[in-house]
């Protein structure tokens, strides 16, 4: 499976004769060559879903398409790819998903041609219900939950009772489908695999922190709900902690297969004292006999395990500034990489201009600066407005480069991005 295939070839072939780009695109981010998607080829598929004139359900079904092959690198590189603009590019997309009955069906997915592709297969399966589920709690709640707005001031934060009790659920659900990818570190054998757990990585990190802060809300308000929200309440407060010692669990892994012990978050277990007290309020509550419990006492271990979270909330966010920060520089050396390509093309062209045109043509007329005005003017649309698969563009290497037109659109691209 090393290198393109034949049949990558003449399928890419066939596409750049059709005219188009976008599919020719999917099938170079999909080859069979054992190695995650390029990063030049999720790099144009990102633009694409910024263009409007880009048909974003045709984009899909080429995805879905993709997934129908009998190659497991195949279809794993096309769940990796969706993920991959989910993440990263425009909104759309994930709406375009979030509003279709059915996604993925590779429930039965199996690759019997040799048996790296049974092992493989298993973690195909796994890793499709996980993009289902993030497409279904898209749906359910129409915002990504790791790119909402966190903080004091965050969505989580300052959702009302009623409607906490039931979106917490649905991120449950979502962290579920994620933890149960459940691969060891013996298991990410290849470029493949270690692709996609890098992408699950980075969205637990996220999903986790809205999490998290929806837990700090309902622990919050928990002492002035009514009776069926604390059972309730408790109830998600037992599944969080159940869910925070099967991340730290995911977390370790991540740390065994490379990634910096610098990237990887604090998990901090709220003191016991907190799970009593809330079952004594909900018993209480009930009209059950149980041992009284102070005010103050209460109060200082729903103090205690807020702060506790808190930090850990911290801890969560300070590794997704991180990221965002080195996003940003990227960016930078994207932009000095375009201004340093566009001189050079300025200059090539203005050499051109001077050594053809002669002394008598320029002697009885006025210089024409047509041509070296229009070169500072941003670069004529093709038909399709699609950016240059061999651009230079592409040979740059960052982790995460949102799409960028003019200056003044960096900050905002790598803002919406990263839920800022």
């Amino acid at each position: 499976m090393s290198g393109q295939s034949i049949t990558d070839r003449i399928t890419a072939a066939q596409h750049s004769v059709t005219g188009s780009a976008v599919a020719k695109a999917v099938c170079k981010a999909t080859t069979h060559e054992a190695m995650g998607p390029k990063k030049k080829h999720l790099d144009y598929l990102i633009q694409c879903t910024n263009e409007m004139n880009v048909n974003i359900p045709q984009l899909a079904d080429t995805l879905f398409e993709r997934t129908a092959n009998s190659s497991w690198v195949v279809v794993f590189k096309a769940l990796i790819t969706t993920h991959h603009l989910m993440m990263y590019g425009n909104e759309r997309f994930i709406q375009y998903l979030a509003s279709r009955n059915t996604l993925f069906n590779l429930n039965n997915y199996l690759d019997k041609s040799a048996m790296q592709g049974y092992d493989m297969s298993t973690f195909i399966r796994r890793y499709s219900r996980y993009l289902n589920e993030k497409a279904l709690s898209y749906r359910l709640v129409a915002v990504d939950f790791t790119k909402m707005k966190r903080g004091i001031d965050g969505v989580m934060r300052t959702m009302n009772p009623e409607k906490l009790l039931k979106t917490l659920p649905i991120i449950q659900n979502q962290l579920d489908a994620l933890l149960d990818f459940d691969a060891n570190p013996n298991e990410l054998t290849n470029g493949v695999i270690n692709a996609a757990f890098m992408l699950l990585f980075k969205d637990s990190i996220r999903l986790f922190a809205a999490y998290n802060e929806g837990i700090i809300n309902l622990l919050e308000r928990y002492f002035d709900m009514k009776k069926n929200q604390c059972k309730e309440g408790l109830d998600i407060y037992k599944k969080f902690l159940a869910r925070m010692t099967k991340l730290s669990e995911f977390l370790k892994v991540a740390e065994q297969v490379g990634i910096d012990q610098g990237d990887i978050p604090d998990l901090t277990q709220a003191p016991s004292s907190l799970l009593e007290a809330l079952e004594q309020h909900l018993a209480s509550v009930e009209g059950k006999k149980t041992k009284e419990v102070s005010a103050a006492s209460r109060a200082s271990a729903l103090s205690s395990a807020v702060s506790t979270l808190a930090n850990t909330g911290m801890s969560f966010s300070r590794m997704d500034e991180k990221e965002k920060q080195q996003a940003l520089e990227e960016e930078q050396v994207r932009l000095q990489a375009l201004k340093e390509q566009r001189l050079r093309e300025i200059s090539v062209v203005s050499n051109s201009t001077s050594t053809s045109a002669s002394p008598s043509t320029l002697s009885g007329k006025s210089v024409n600066t047509t041509v070296a005005v229009d070169l500072f003017a941003a670069p004529a649309p093709t038909t399709n407005s699609m950016p240059n698969l061999s651009s230079d563009l592409f040979d740059l290497q960052p982790a995460f480069v949102p799409t960028v037109q003019s200056t003044p659109a960096i900050s905002t691209s790598a803002s919406n991005a990263w839920g800022g």
